[in-house]
């Protein structure tokens, strides 16, 4: 989700804002107060994002907050990009991607998961994962349907169920493993349920849903007459795990949309290419909406994704490893700070407890946390309603998918943090 500027000294930290923006509100008031950027009082603040990043850059912090690499993906993908460019692929895409990315999808579904969309009917491609989930949710919800998230939950999917004008439930991952407790997610489903909005491998906390949780999600959506909508951009991103599309299981496919990206695989986040899969009929209404919001984009970038898609498996084995090395670099700092830290199965983010350190605000630990040691972090209460946030209240989540050397600076300056406080 963009930034949005400030308009006056309340911020996104802000927890009072609630989950609602009253019945007259405006469908802006109503995607800001979903993404906990609307105070009671109607002021408007700037994301999280926002603001650790301005802090970063007044203090000369590592920003360890946004998660976005600091450096480009594979060359042959660039080089793809620029010789799109240079061979005219420079106007409108078809409204549902170009043949070749379409198609490319198709063959990565069926290489990694043994599923096999078709390319014509059942792949749509987007500008970002952020765009498929808006197009999806504008296009099944409305005012009176319930909406399904874990908590925390990233902020676009409150924003957008809140344009929607639809009621935001949520059901609670619990530390240390983050995974939902069956009866409390069985407990906030009803008959108002109309979409589960699932995020696996997940943002913020690094949690990878094992396929008991998977299969009591689609149990549930069954009986709720409910669809699925499973945001899985960190698919290749998991460490000793295996990824396990929720679209894979009995009872799943015929009300699943599947949504990835290129950003977080390739490393290109600046060039908002995402795609979703699904049954046609379902596809058919999700491009409905989204001609109207983009129509189409990216139209080399799409060609290039496509040379990515095809990339061997020692690439997508390496991403992975790489990261875990990464992981590795930054949770020994983290320990040395005297963080509790809890390992991620899956992303590049770790989330870590203050508590340890007497801490037990881990808002006002962000903002801190740059002058005190030079490292900006996000705090997870702001992924999460009133009562989530306090049940996160002393989470920060760091970023890893940085360079090993600026891993490395970022832990040495976190170990001394105990001395500094």
């Amino acid at each position: 989700m963009s930034d949005m500027a400030s308009a006056g000294s309340n911020s996104s930290l802000d927890m009072s804002a609630g989950t609602t923006a009253g019945t007259n509100a405006t469908p802006w008031q109503r995607a800001a107060t979903g993404a906990n950027l609307l105070s009671p009082e109607g002021t408007l603040g700037v994301t999280i994002f926002e603001e650790m990043t301005t802090l970063a850059l007044s203090t000369g912090a590592i920003n360890l907050g946004q998660g976005f690499p600091d450096e480009d993906g594979p060359a042959e993908i660039k080089a793809a990009a620029q010789s799109a460019i240079a061979a005219g692929a420079n106007q409108y895409a078809p409204g549902k991607g170009v043949p070749a990315l379409r198609e490319a999808i198709a063959s990565h579904q069926q290489r990694f998961y043994g599923l096999n969309p078709d390319p014509d009917t059942e792949v749509l491609v987007t500008t970002g994962a952020t765009e498929a989930i808006a197009a999806t949710l504008l296009a099944f919800i409305q005012p009176g349907d319930e909406v399904l998230t874990f908590e925390p939950f990233y902020d676009s999917y409150g924003a957008i169920i809140g344009m929607a004008g639809a009621k935001h439930v949520t059901a609670p991952l619990l530390a240390p493993d983050f995974l939902p407790d069956l009866a409390m997610l069985e407990s906030s489903f009803s008959t108002r349920t109309r979409v589960v909005l699932l995020n696996n491998p997940h943002n913020p906390t690094g949690a990878v849903f094992p396929e008991s949780v998977l299969s009591m999600i689609v149990e549930l959506a069954a009986k709720y007459g409910a669809i699925i909508v499973s945001d899985e951009v960190y698919e290749h991103l998991t460490f000793g795990v295996p990824h396990l599309p929720i679209t894979s299981l009995p009872g799943a496919a015929e009300r699943t949309i599947t949504i990835s990206s290129a950003g977080k695989t390739f490393s290109f986040t600046g060039w908002k290419i995402g795609w979703l899969s699904g049954p046609a009929h379902l596809v058919a209404a999700v491009r409905t909406v989204k001609q109207f919001l983009t129509y189409s984009s990216g139209t080399p970038f799409q060609s290039a994704i496509a040379v990515g898609l095809g990339l061997p498996d020692e690439f997508y084995t390496g991403i992975a490893d790489q990261l875990r090395r990464k992981r590795d670099i930054l949770a020994q700092g983290l320990r040395a700070a005297g963080f509790g830290v809890y390992n991620p199965s899956g992303t590049y983010f770790i989330n870590v407890d203050t508590a340890p350190l007497g801490i037990r605000d881990s808002v006002d630990l962000a903002r801190r946390l740059p002058g005190l040691v030079g490292v900006a972090a996000i705090p997870v209460p702001v992924f999460c309603h009133p009562e989530g946030a306090e049940r996160t209240r002393s989470l920060l989540r760091f970023a890893f998918c940085k360079k090993t050397g600026v891993l490395q600076e970022a832990a040495e300056r976190l170990a001394t943090l105990k001395d500094r406080l």
